[in-house]
């Protein structure tokens, strides 16, 4: 991909998200985020919060896309952030969307949001990763209720 104006410590860690996809190495992602992070879905209204919620996340969605590729990434005029455009599979549904992922000055990722479309794709995404998390997700928005 083309060089991008990041800060150091953020073009260190983008690196490693691009290892931890190409890999799909879970054990990755952890030293990737704030302990405070938090994964903004394309499919529910409220945030999740936690690196524990955001692995959980992340994690299960690379085993729900198929022929996931990167397209394009493009940076934020500080450097703290990227917008990194992806296309996948889900069911044999095929989906674009982007990654939007704001690091602090450290590197470490302290927001995830994610958009996609056509609508179908997005449904499809929906449901197999409500299928698999389901169970889990509820507890991630009652702690940030406090």
């Amino acid at each position: 991909m083309n060089e991008l104006n990041l800060q150091p410590a953020v073009a260190a860690s983008l690196a490693q998200w691009h290892s931890f996809v190409a890999q799909r190495d879970p054990s990755k992602l952890p030293a990737l985020l704030h302990p405070n992070a938090v994964f903004r879905s394309p499919v529910a209204h409220s945030p999740y919060a936690s690196a524990q919620a955001v692995t959980l996340i992340l994690t299960t969605v690379m085993q729900v896309f198929s022929d996931f590729t990167y397209h394009r990434q493009l940076a934020s005029a500080d450097g703290l952030s990227v917008v990194l455009e992806f296309s996948a599979k889900v069911g044999g549904k095929e989906l674009k969307g982007i990654d939007l992922i704001a690091f602090d000055a450290s590197g470490l990722i302290v927001d995830f949001e994610v958009m996609v479309r056509p609508l179908n794709g997005l449904q499809a995404l929906g449901a197999e990763m409500g299928q698999r998390l389901a169970a889990y997700l509820p507890a991630y928005k009652a702690a940030q209720r406090g």
